[in-house]
């Protein structure tokens, strides 16, 4: 049985597989971001809370660069994507944060919402391959590589993490608050 929430989140299912399970609470926490960022112009994106630089438009920016080094880079071996390819990272290591700033509301949703289509292929296409056990292609510095399941495990954390500063910064935008 699907459950979908207030929010138009599909929650996680409370009896399935490892897979599913892992999905489910990884697509739950990317809902929640689309949530958090829902019906915001681009002032909102840009605003910032406190003494943080860190912008919903950021964080969308962010983890639109996040989904496709791990499951583009690092899953699969492959090159980095645009808009990523064309940025000098030794130069300016936090460019996806500030560049936010310069993108109109819809190119940062579509960045984002693209990034996550595409890692939703990438992950069917790794577990039709191999499964949650396979090691990813892009290697860390010390010859390591991470299993998938280790992958989508460091996504869930990643946008959790995330999603506790988009709930902080929506709230000082507008007031709105929930999970």
């Amino acid at each position: 049985m699907t459950t979908v929430d207030d929010q138009g989140r599909t929650e996680p299912p409370i009896a399935a597989d490892e897979t599913a399970t892992l999905l489910g609470f990884l697509d739950y926490q990317r809902s929640t971001l689309a949530w958090k960022c829902a019906g915001l112009d681009a002032a909102a994106l840009a605003a910032t809370a406190a003494a943080s630089t860190m912008t919903l438009g950021g964080l969308l920016k962010h983890l639109a660069y996040v989904e496709s080094e791990w499951f583009s880079r690092a899953l699969h071996g492959l090159h980095r994507e645009p808009p990523f390819d064309a940025v000098d990272w030794k130069a300016d290591p936090e460019w996806e944060w500030h560049s936010a700033a310069h993108d109109t509301p819809e190119q940062l949703r579509t960045l984002w919402e693209d990034a996550v289509d595409r890692s939703r292929g990438r992950v069917a296409e790794a577990l039709a391959s191999g499964g949650l056990d396979q090691l990813a292609r892009g290697a860390w510095p010390d010859g390591t590589a991470p299993s998938l399941r280790w992958i989508l495990c460091h996504m869930i954390e990643e946008y959790a993490r995330h999603n506790g500063h988009a709930d902080l910064l929506r709230e000082a935008l507008d007031g709105e608050t929930g999970e």
